[in-house]
């Protein structure tokens, strides 16, 4: 009976082990090519959708102009800000009576010295000139206040210009010229250049797939061909029920030449 007893446990121990429990290494693993990353783009401030300059499927370049809002108020107040940082006449016209009040106080000191008037009339030659002095510099503190007015009225009309923040391509249009764009996207985009790759793989492959490590990753067709990818996750959390973890492949896409959504099969080469 001691026999047949472990004969039936090692039968039911056959009959559990997945198919991969002891050759994982020489398997292909189901995975999927996915964006990189997918954002939705919308406006930092509310207003009137002016023009849409994209479409779905268009390629974009992070910095390129998307969208931009209705800002015709913003325009006048970047152009009055800056006639505004460039007014020189009360500067001038208070450099002037610097020179001005230093030359009647270096007259009036000497005059004085003569016996020719009071210190009355020194004194307020004198404060002519400090108050002049002054005038500069208040002059100087507006000009200097315009400026800063002319960058936040720069940086308001800014916000109207939708711009791309990544490289890679519209999957969807929400919004068109006309409409009122509020707290809602108006695009969403893909990164699609690397792609990544993500792999459930048995927990028989745990210890055996490290960060850094390549491997073969074969589209599902119509693509054809093999491709090498850099794995750059490994979870290190195991999912009890399916007995499986996630991992992370990074896949260069010059030229956007695969789609993003396959479903693929990759191989971890020389896995020991």
């Amino acid at each position: 009976m001691r026999r047949d007893t472990i004969l039936l446990l090692a039968g039911l121990l056959a009959a559990i082990t997945p198919p991969w429990g002891f050759h994982a290494e020489a398997a292909d693993l189901d995975c999927l090519i996915e964006p990189r990353m997918v954002v939705s783009v919308a406006p930092a401030v509310e207003g009137l959708l002016e023009s849409v300059l994209v479409d779905r499927g268009d390629v974009v370049r992070q910095g390129q102009v998307l969208a931009t809002l209705e800002s015709s108020v913003e325009r006048a107040t970047v152009a009055s800000s800056k006639f505004r940082s460039e007014m020189e006449a009360a500067l001038k016209s208070n450099q002037v009576r610097v020179e001005y009040g230093g030359r009647k106080a270096e007259r009036t000191g000497q005059v004085y010295k003569e016996g020719g008037i009071s210190i009355k009339d020194v004194d307020e030659a004198e404060t002519e000139k400090l108050l002049a002095e002054i005038g500069v510099l208040e002059a100087r503190e507006n000009r200097r206040l315009a400026e800063l007015e002319l960058a936040r009225a720069t940086e308001a009309l800014g916000l109207r210009t939708i711009r791309s923040p990544l490289n890679g391509v519209v999957v969807q249009r929400f919004l068109a010229p006309g409409e009122f764009a509020k707290q809602v996207p108006i695009l969403k985009l893909a990164q699609i250049d690397p792609l990544y790759v993500e792999v459930i793989a048995p927990v028989a492959l745990i210890g055996k797939i490290q960060v850094g490590r390549t491997a073969e990753v074969r589209p599902e067709a119509p693509m054809t061909g093999a491709y090498q990818a850099r794995v750059i996750v490994v979870d290190q959390v195991v999912d009890a029920a399916s007995g499986t973890f996630g991992i992370r492949l990074e896949l260069p896409n010059p030229e956007n030449r695969l789609p993003a959504g396959l479903k693929c099969k990759v191989r971890f080469p020389s896995l020991r």
